[in-house]
Order: C-alpha cells, then structure tokens, then sequence
C-alpha cells in the first residue's frame, strides 16, 4: 500500500511541480512581454483540470504518508518527533504558504486581471512555483540525507 501511495503521491508532484515549472519558464515570460490576459487564462483554465485534482491527491496521499511514517499527531508538531517530524512540519508550512498564495491570487488577484495587474500575478506564480519545488526537496528529504 504504502509503495502505491508514494507513486500517486510522485505523480501529483510531478503534476503539479511540473505545470507551475512550465507556466513560469515558457509561458509567463511571454505573457508578461506580451501583456496578454488571454494567454494565461488559456492556460490556466486547461491546467486547473489535471492540476487542482493533483494538488488535492498529493494532499490526501501526503497526510497518509506522514501518518504511516509517524502515526501521532502529537509528534508531528513536537521537537521530540525529531527529524521525521521537522520535515512533516516544513510540508505542513509549504502546504499552508501554498494556500496562502492561491487565495490572495483567486480572490484578489485573478477577479481583477488585466495587462496592469499582469506582473503581481507573476509574483503569485513564480511564489506558487518554487513552493512547489521546495515541496520536491522536502519530500526528497524523507529518503535522502543532505550533506551526508
């Protein structure tokens, strides 16, 4: 079970990490330059069908993990739950981050579109998009020891 877990979990991420990798290198860029609304709406509108349903799996997947990795909640957010625990915080705090952004971004940012709110968008994309990459190496962190 739990190598099924890790898989939709990697595929989420892949998902996810992935779509906001290629929105900030290939399509903001030209966006900006362009100033075209229109582009980026196309664009977000076709990855919010695989992309939110991702997140969501990755969400569900992620808890279940840490539960199997550390099956008390107590501990998750205890210094004596120690390295396993820190990284299940530092997911927490990317989770909470990440949702911080998409709000701001959905009800602040995105009802107000236009060429001149353009670069403020950029600034939630690019946010969103190395929150996720940091949610790569976090999670990378559960298997990998750094500096070792």
């Amino acid at each position: 079970m739990t190598a099924i877990l890790l898989l939709l979990h990697l595929l989420g991420a892949t998902v996810w990490t992935g779509g906001h990798l290629v929105l900030a290198v290939t399509i903001l860029p030209r966006v900006l330059k362009g100033k075209d609304v229109a582009a980026l709406t196309w664009f977000e509108q076709g990855y919010e069908r695989i992309g939110m349903p991702a997140l969501v799996v990755q969400i569900v997947t992620g808890l279940w993990l840490a539960w199997q990795k550390m099956p008390s909640l107590a501990l998750w957010f205890s210094a004596e739950g120690g390295p396993v625990a820190q990284l299940i915080q530092a997911k927490l705090v990317l989770l909470g981050l990440t949702a911080l952004v998409a709000a701001h971004a959905r009800l602040r940012v995105i009802p107000r579109l236009s060429p001149a709110t353009l670069p403020l968008m950029g600034w939630h994309i690019l946010a969103v998009t190395l929150l996720s990459v940091l949610f790569v190496v976090v999670g990378l962190s559960f298997r990998v020891r750094w500096g070792v």
